[in-house]
């Protein structure tokens, strides 16, 4: 995370859920060589359209530029991540967006272009935390719904990396 506002939001919405976490507060992509983790949670910057139900003026704050700048941004970070997570570990890609373009589509570009990946069913560990969660049992990733799940538009893919 860039912005320590939100790295510290990050770190209490952990340690209230029971998790504890190395955060760093600086820009994925100059991360030093040498710093791999296990786990990696890479909450993407995205148009936010997930959360126009919170902040409904925020639809006038973006365009159709905004959207390529920020997919191209969300590629050189799942990259970034990717290059920094240890074999057999795993990436969580989180965005507040329902747009193709930043959650399925990445995803799909991904896996296409990383032969070490495997997308894990987040699916199942959803529906452990909560079972009565109406989610999609056809896919492996979850997209969350304010009509559906009373959230915010948020979507989820667990990337795993292979041990070879």
């Amino acid at each position: 995370e860039v912005t320590p506002h939100r790295a510290t939001l990050v770190a209490t919405a952990l340690r209230h859920s029971g998790f504890d976490a190395t955060q760093l507060v600086m820009d994925a992509r100059s991360l030093p060589e040498s710093l791999q983790f296990d786990r990696i949670m890479l909450d993407a910057p995205c148009t936010g359209l997930g959360a126009l139900r919170r902040r409904p003026e925020s639809r006038w704050r973006k365009g159709e530029g905004n959207l390529k700048e920020l997919t191209t941004l969300q590629r050189e970070l799942l990259t970034a991540a990717w290059n920094h997570l240890k074999p057999g570990g795993i990436l969580a890609y989180v965005t507040c967006s329902p747009h193709p373009a930043e959650t399925t589509a990445q995803i799909e570009w991904f896996l296409r272009s990383r032969k070490d990946s495997a997308l894990l069913d987040a699916t199942e560990v959803f529906v452990k935390l909560n079972p009565e969660l109406s989610l999609n049992p056809k896919r492996k990733t979850v997209q969350l719904w304010p009509h559906r799940n009373g959230t915010d538009a948020m979507f989820l893919a667990l990337l795993q990396k292979s041990n070879g």
